[in-house]
């Protein structure tokens, strides 16, 4: 089931999407499970990383969908994000937010099927993001934006997936380029932290967090010769300019 978010403040237009969705999944033979939000404070509020795709209008009162979209990246920084508006000399800003397209109001549905078609090509690809572990004789697949961390002892790969531990034989080397390819950095020499999950950095040991609404973390050592660097792919990937 493909999952797509819609932020309007508009019900008319809301509902016009909707309709263009359905023809979609219709044509397709492809199921979709859409949700409207009218208001872009709750549905910031309520947001999972369920959503395949969110659709967000940017002319919207108390906060537009330029801002909405910034707030979301912090939060989710692989969902698709297509802006309807009506007001194409905005579009330009989805850049700066990672947008996948634009679609103008009305919206054309030959014009949408077209840029849909795409956004799921794209989200075949990032679920391919995945390694496999073997748990107790049974293969396991993990997604790589789901690991909080992974570290070598013993020349046995562990996995940390929310409270979880995975354990299988093997190297760094083995993960490392699907792993760096996916907001991960190296911390020491045994050990690759996903961004997502620093939640902050005490002296040489970094905070990784069990999850976005959780208060545990994991202590992981930063090393001197590392930091510096690890630090600056922080930065950017938190979006700040050191």
């Amino acid at each position: 089931m493909f999952r797509i978010a819609i932020v309007d403040d508009e019900k008319q237009a809301a509902e016009l999407i909707m309709q263009v969705i359905d023809r979609y999944a219709k044509e397709r033979d492809f199921p979709c499970h859409t949700d409207w939000f009218n208001d872009p404070l709750v549905f910031l509020a309520q947001y999972t990383d369920r959503y395949d795709l969110v659709l967000l209008d940017i002319d919207m009162p108390v906060l537009n969908g330029i801002d909405t979209a910034r707030r979301l990246r912090e939060i989710d920084d692989l969902v698709s994000l297509i802006f309807i508006t009506n007001m194409r000399q905005y579009a330009i800003s989805g850049y700066e937010v990672h947008a996948d397209d634009f679609v103008v109001k009305p919206v054309s549905y030959y014009s949408f099927a077209m840029k849909l078609d795409r956004v799921r090509k794209k989200d075949v690809r990032r679920k391919q993001d995945t390694v496999s572990v073997r748990e107790d004789g049974q293969l396991k697949i993990l997604y790589v934006r789901e690991i909080r961390y992974v570290e070598v002892l013993k020349h046995r790969l562990i996995y940390h997936v929310a409270d979880k531990v995975y354990e299988e034989r093997g190297t760094l080397k083995k993960v490392e380029p699907v792993l760096l390819a996916n907001y991960f950095s190296r911390c020491n020499n045994y050990c690759l932290v996903n961004m997502r999950f620093v939640s902050g950095i005490d002296g040489y040991m970094l905070h990784v967090s069990y999850g976005r609404n959780s208060d545990k973390f994991d202590e992981v050592a930063i090393s001197h010769p590392r930091k510096k660097d690890f630090i600056s792919e922080l930065n950017k990937f938190l979006g700040l300019n050191f």
